[in-house]
């Protein structure tokens, strides 16, 4: 199972394996006090797509295609969170704001196409 949870929310044991997906470590928070896994700076966006994106809303399709893209070409910053998460609960941790617009959510969404893909 892959979950996503924003840095500042509390960790809980039902997060299991929790890896940070952000290329920037999050505002606020010491590194001994955010409990994880590792800290996985490839996995998340390039910065270039990172600055172009900014948090837009209306980019955010454009975003998504851009950053699947970026997955693609570089499966050896996922694989290992694929394998863990086809027999354990993974927790893709966050800093951004907003719930419904960030990379982890993208992340979730490719790795969870890559255990079960749909059908067409």
């Amino acid at each position: 199972m892959i979950q996503i949870k924003r840095a500042y929310l509390p960790a809980e044991p039902a997060d299991g394996a929790r890896f940070l997906v952000d290329r920037l470590w999050p505002r606020g928070i010491k590194k001994e006090d955010l409990p994880l896994q590792e800290w996985l700076k490839d996995v998340a966006p390039s910065n270039e797509l990172r600055h172009w994106f900014h948090h837009d809303p209306e980019r955010w399709p454009e975003f998504r295609t851009r950053y699947r893209a970026e997955l693609a070409e570089h499966p050896e910053t996922w694989q290992p969170l694929l394998e863990l998460a086809r027999h354990h609960t993974v927790t893709l941790v966050y800093a951004g704001k907003d719930p419904l617009h960030n990379n982890a959510l993208v992340l979730q969404e490719f790795l969870e196409h890559k255990i079960s893909p749909r059908k067409s």
